[in-house]
C-alpha cells in the first residue's frame, strides 16, 4: 500500500529528539479522538530485538538477514499502538541505555524504514492517526495535508532528555538522524514549523488544532 491509498486522515508530527513531539502528538490524539502512533517505538522494538540477539547495529547485513525470519505486528488498540516481535511485547525495553544508545544506528538501515513504514502505512489504512516521528511527513505520508514539525533549542531539549532519564547527547543524534541515506529527519516543504521551547503542550496543541481548522478539518 502506498501514502496515497490511506483512506482515513493523518496528522503527521516530526521533529528532533526531545522537541516534545511526543507528547504534543499523544495529547491531540486524545483531543481529537485519533489514534496516536509513536513510529520511534517501533524502531526501538526493532533494535531491542537486534540487541536480543546479539546482531551487531552496524551490520546492516545481519540486520536483514535477522528480520527477514521475524514476525512484527503492528496494531492498534484502545487509540493507540502496538508492536510484538515474534510475539514478544517489548514495551517495557523500549527506553533501555543499550537501545537509547543505538536505535539511531539501526534506524539507518534501509531495510528496516522500509519494512516499519510500510506497517505505519497500514495503521491508517482504517482509520484516522496521529503519527509522530522524523519522516513522517516528508516520507511516510508526504500527501497528507497536516504536517507539523516541532522544535525546539538544543538547551530546552537536553534539559527535557535529562529529566526522562535518558542519557544520549542530544548533538550526537541530531547528526545522525539529520545525515543517514535513508529518510533523514528534514522539514517537510509544506509543513508548519512551531518552537516549543516556551510553549506549553497545550500551547502547541491548540496551535495546531487551530492549523487543523484552517484546513478545513472539523474538529469537535
Amino acid at each position: 500500500m502506498s501514502a496515497r491509498e490511506s483512506a482515513h486522515r493523518v496528522v503527521a508530527i516530526d521533529g528532533p529528539a526531545a522537541s516534545g513531539k511526543s507528547s504534543v502528538a499523544r495529547a491531540l490524539a486524545k483531543q481529537v479522538g485519533f489514534n496516536y502512533v509513536n513510529s520511534g517505538a517501533m524502531y526501538r522494538a526493532v533494535t531491542w530485538y537486534v540487541l536480543k540477539n546479539n546482531v551487531a547495529p552496524g551490520d546492516a547485513a545481519a540486520i536483514v538477514r535477522l528480520l527477514n525470519n521475524t514476525r512484527i505486528d503492528c496494531t492498534l488498540a484502545d487509540k493507540g499502538s502496538r508492536i510484538l516481535i515474534d510475539d514478544v511485547d517489548p514495551t517495557a525495553h523500549l527506553c533501555d541505555d543499550r537501545v537509547n544508545e543505538e536505535v539511531s544506528l539501526v534506524s539507518s538501515v534501509p531495510r528496516v524504514r522500509e519494512i516499519l513504514v510500510e506497517k505505519m502505512r497500514v495503521l491508517a489504512r482504517d482509520q484516522d492517526v496521529v503519527m509522530e516521528g522524523r519522516d513522517i511527513g516528508s516520507v511516510v505520508f508526504p500527501d497528507t495535508p497536516y504536517k507539523f514539525y516541532i522544535d525546539a533549542s538544543p538547551d530546552v531539549r537536553l534539559r527535557r532528555r535529562q529529566a526522562q532519564g535518558l542519557r544520549d547527547q542530544i548533538a550526537a543524534r541530531d547528526r545522525a538522524d539529520s545525515s543517514r541515506r535513508a529518510s533523514p529527519l528534514i522539514i517537510a516543504e509544506d509543513a508548519h514549523v512551531i518552537d516549543s521551547s516556551n510553549l506549553t503542550i497545550e500551547g502547541v496543541v491548540g496551535e495546531i488544532i487551530g492549523r487543523l481548522k484552517m484546513k478545513g478539518m472539523e474538529i469537535s
